[in-house]
């Protein structure tokens, strides 16, 4: 059997790397209120504008911004109140501070965005109001754009080569990466955690093995030996799986960055929208202009070998996926969809994030994962119930 283990972006977090959407606003805000030259605090502007009444320069502006910073709220959608407040007294009668050219930066700035899913998805639902109310999508796919590139340079100058891996401080994680056999009495416990279709697929798929292990008319399974082969399906930017793939030396060819690489060029980053199930996507299609579908994750999964080699994997024979803090939110519906309901998977394992007050997320994923399902009663039969699931380990990567 096979097993696809997929990763999210809980994972890099239960590292303890800064990888979540609210370190990458609060990184942008601290960059711009810490800027004290001209020109370092121009490179950060690119996505607003500055009208700063009376005021000389933006060296000036900077350095009132940090006279202030014990004020300003940065990342709660609070910029406009505490900038005007502020900055309406002293020497200089000052007004409107800072003014945003890029609407969707605006839009993700003054809502409540907790998760990447969260900024995919707020892209999607102005992608549908553009389509409603014939507004310019090519603006808003600019804007976005413009985002994206926000976030990869983020990724790559604090968390590429940033943190120190080591066996000891990743074995937790290591040892459940482990290909691992399952034989006699462990095959029962094995099952406890596959589906009841699941259960009779192994047996017909492996019949011939379980006869000559076992003989004709036995319930006993004694001699025969269920083993599973590794694959891992990351949805993450970051190379931190890598350095797993490296302790544990295996090929390259077992991992599978889905949604492409900060480090290689051939496998750019796919962030978008991924919801071809939507009951709305038919109408962006019929809209027949191709500005819609720029974004649209489907489309540049072509672009890569990706898909087809996830496809190759599922299809290849049965297999149990590991769910390693990944949200399932909708922005991969279709994908986690193709998984989900494959007729080779025979469950579903959540590794939930065990929060320091004792509760967890385990049913918020469960609810997540039904989205993904068509038909409810096969999702209760895939999902291992959380008796037999563990959580998330939790590691504090030093830095460099």
């Amino acid at each position: 059997m096979n097993r696809l283990v997929i990763i999210g972006n809980g994972f890099d977090l239960a590292h303890g790397l800064p990888t979540s959407y609210r370190s990458f606003i609060d990184d942008y805000w601290a960059n711009v209120k810490n800027s004290n030259h001209n020109d370092d605090f121009i490179s950060f502007v690119d996505l607003f504008d500055v009208d700063f009444k009376n005021t000389r320069n933006l060296h000036e502006l900077a350095n009132f911004i940090k006279q202030f910073n014990a004020k300003i709220k940065f990342s709660d959608g609070e910029i406009y109140t505490e900038f005007g407040n502020n900055f309406m007294t002293g020497q200089y009668p000052r007004s409107h501070v800072l003014i945003y050219k890029n609407s969707f930066f605006k839009a993700i700035n003054q809502k409540n965005i907790q998760n990447w899913v969260d900024i995919e998805n707020e892209y999607y639902r102005l992608l549908k109001e553009c389509l409603k109310n014939d507004k310019s999508i090519t603006e808003l796919n600019r804007e976005f754009d413009e985002v994206k590139k926000l976030l990869e340079e983020y990724l790559i100058n604090n968390i590429e080569d940033k943190f120190e891996f080591s066996s000891e401080n990743i074995g937790e994680i290591l040892s459940i990466f482990k290909a691992k056999s399952y034989e006699g009495d462990e095959i029962k416990n094995l099952y406890d955690e596959i589906s009841i279709n699941g259960r009779k697929l192994i047996k017909e798929r492996y019949k011939e093995k379980i006869q000559q292990a076992t003989g004709y008319g036995t319930n006993s399974y004694s001699g025969f030996k269920i083993s599973f082969l590794n694959f891992f399906l990351s949805f993450n930017y970051t190379s931190t799986l890598k350095r797993y793939i490296d302790f544990l030396n295996i090929d390259s060819a077992y991992l599978n960055e889905i949604h492409g690489s900060l480090t290689e060029k051939i496998n750019p980053v796919n962030f978008g929208f991924g919801d071809e199930m939507d009951n709305d996507y038919k109408q962006i299609e019929d809209k027949n202009d191709n500005e819609y579908l720029k974004n649209i994750k489907s489309f540049q999964y072509l672009h890569t070998q990706n898909y087809k080699r996830l496809l190759n994997v599922v299809d290849s024979d049965l297999f149990q996926v590991y769910l390693m803090g990944h949200s399932c939110g909708l922005s991969d519906r279709t994908l986690l969809n193709t998984i989900f309901e494959h007729e080779n998977c025979c469950s579903i394992k959540i590794f939930y994030h065990q929060k320091e007050d004792g509760s967890d997320n385990y049913t918020e994923i469960t609810q997540n994962i039904s989205r993904h399902f068509n038909d409810k009663k096969i999702m209760r039969e895939k999902i291992v119930n959380k008796t037999l699931c563990k959580p998330l380990p939790q590691i504090q990567l030093p830095k460099k």
